[in-house]
């Protein structure tokens, strides 16, 4: 392949990266130029052109048949082949490419005991996490790699402690299983109880275990649908925590108590102790059946969650509520209920105002703001439509004034979840762009888009996928879905986790046929008028 690009001698990935998006950037906007580059190096590709098809681009220019062969280069000319090796495993094992998995494992052996920076627990924990329950099949299949999981194992991958630790909590049984085949897990009473059994749990239990430990064995159980060994083991419970019992029998019932414990945490039963988990877990269960008589009435049966050594949970539920839908009501009742956090200062650090604005509740920023403040910055004015304090954020040269004290830019976590590792100001326009576009402010997301927002930038609420893709799941989100559309956003764009377009977001996480088919037709529409 003829380059017409020569690699420096210490090449940046990063560098190349940004290449990457000015050309779709300048193939959005027409340029002549980089729509011949596009059609030398793509020519069946049309525009807008795709990061991924923009990086393919670059690739080329400089000689080299993909992305991830000219990656290889940058990090051997840089010395980092292990790095790149492990950055390239952590793709291939997201992508559940395990052939190319075993290439890496054979030319890199030392990929089986590699441990990063921000990845301390190897390759091992990579294919084996789970971002959300792994509980049924379906899900286990789309959170975790069990194939990649199997080939690292056989290659001789160093098994840390927490990754058999992580299958407990995400309830992925086939991983357990596999774990358990392959003789790696501890001969402990949770894992006992998690491979359902019972004769090993009675034999675990008849020496002398704590409180602390039964308890966490009684979630195990409860979590993975052994409702015998649960029952046994709230008996144990019982027995070294009598006002336990008490409390069950004052309000509910034992079968009841199990049921509801199948969602508990390990940490917060730790924490807490059963009991206070299982009230918790009633009032988000009444919160998810709309009963607002049952919630506030559990919550005044339990006056200690108004106090102040509970305030993290006070901001827990709070946080919880405002991305559901229609959830003031909610929150107007429990802040009416004077919980300890209205009046803890500074309060409680929390995400329950980006979240308003992540889920097109802004209506609830006058119950939150009596507990935080609205951060300063760009994007919460684009959320709130005020497009007056929005241009107070540019210079007289369309230069956005002070990133480095915004959203996301100062916000590490935040970034994180996107995979947005080295900040910008271009970020902190990209979500001021979702926050505007979200809520509906589409004049301020105009005047954002004029100043170099990017349409297509690779945002969600909480891993990458668009803008387009986290509207699938909020409240009468056409009208917002109909301004991207008419912009021009790329309806192509894949999220990171489904590897799925917004259409198989529509059709197949939201169960909505009605909104799958109208983005299509919306998108047949936009292409008969080109």
């Amino acid at each position: 392949m003829t380059a017409s690009k020569s690699l420096p001698v210490r090449p940046s990935l990063e560098s190349l990266r940004k290449q990457a998006k000015k050309l779709a950037r300048d193939v959005a906007a027409g340029d002549a130029d980089a729509l011949a580059r596009l059609r030398t190096h793509l020519p069946n590709v049309d525009a807008p052109l795709t990061q991924r098809n923009a990086q393919l681009v670059i690739a080329r220019e400089y000689g080299y048949a993909g992305w991830r062969e000219l990656s290889a280069e940058v990090s051997q000319r840089l010395g980092t082949g292990l790095e790149w090796a492990a950055a390239e495993a952590a793709r291939v094992i997201h992508d559940n490419d395990v052939e190319r998995l075993k290439e890496l494992l054979s030319a890199y052996p030392a990929l089986t005991s590699w441990r990063g920076a921000e990845d301390p627990k190897g390759l091992l924990n990579m294919a084996t996490s789970a971002y959300g329950d792994a509980g049924d099949p379906q899900r286990e299949e789309s959170f975790t790699r069990g194939a990649c999981a199997e080939l690292l194992i056989d290659a001789g991958a160093v098994v840390d402690p927490d990754v058999p630790e992580g299958l407990l909590r995400s309830r992925a049984r086939g991983l357990l299983r596999l774990f358990h085949a392959k003789g790696l897990l501890p001969r402990t009473l949770n894992f006992f109880v998690a491979l359902g059994d019972l004769d090993d749990v009675r034999a675990a239990l008849d020496d002398a275990q704590g409180l602390t430990t039964v308890n966490a064995a009684f979630v195990c159980a409860c979590r993975f649908d052994h409702d015998a060994i649960a029952a046994l083991l709230l008996e144990r419970s019982i027995a070294l925590d009598p006002p336990l019992g008490e409390n069950i029998e004052r309000s509910t019932d034992r079968r009841a108590f199990i049921t509801l414990s199948k969602k508990a945490n390990f940490e917060q039963v730790a924490e807490f102790g059963l009991w206070k988990v299982f009230v918790m877990e009633q009032i988000r269960q009444a919160v998810h059946a709309r009963d607002l008589t049952t919630f506030v009435r559990r919550i005044e049966q339990e006056p200690w969650l108004l106090g102040d050594a509970w305030v993290g949970s006070q901001r827990d539920l709070i946080e919880m509520l405002a991305f559901q839908r229609d959830p003031e009501d909610f929150i107007a009742a429990f802040l009416e209920l004077d919980p300890a956090i209205l009046r803890r200062l500074p309060p409680p650090a929390s995400r329950a105002i980006d979240w308003a604005f992540m889920y097109a509740n802004t209506h609830l920023l006058p119950l939150l703001t009596r507990i935080w403040p609205v951060p300063e910055g760009l994007a919460f004015a684009a959320g709130i439509g005020d497009l007056q304090r929005v241009k107070q954020w540019f210079d007289s040269a369309g230069v956005l004034r002070g990133p480095e004290n915004q959203y996301p830019y100062n916000d590490p976590d935040a970034r994180h979840h996107l995979r947005w590792e080295t900040p910008s100001a271009r970020q902190v326009l990209d979500v001021a762009l979702a926050f505007a576009v979200i809520n509906r402010h589409f004049e301020v997301a105009d005047f954002l888009l004029e100043r170099g927002a990017d349409i297509n930038v690779n945002w969600n609420s909480h891993e990458p996928a668009s803008i387009l893709h986290s509207l699938i799941f909020l409240p009468n989100p056409y009208e917002s879905m109909q301004y991207l559309i008419d912009r021009g956003i790329d309806m192509t764009i894949r999220d990171y986790r489904w590897n799925s377009n917004a259409v198989g977001w529509a059709r197949y996480g939201n169960n909505d046929e009605k909104m799958a088919k109208w983005l299509e037709d919306a998108e047949r529409q936009r292409q008969a008028k080109r």
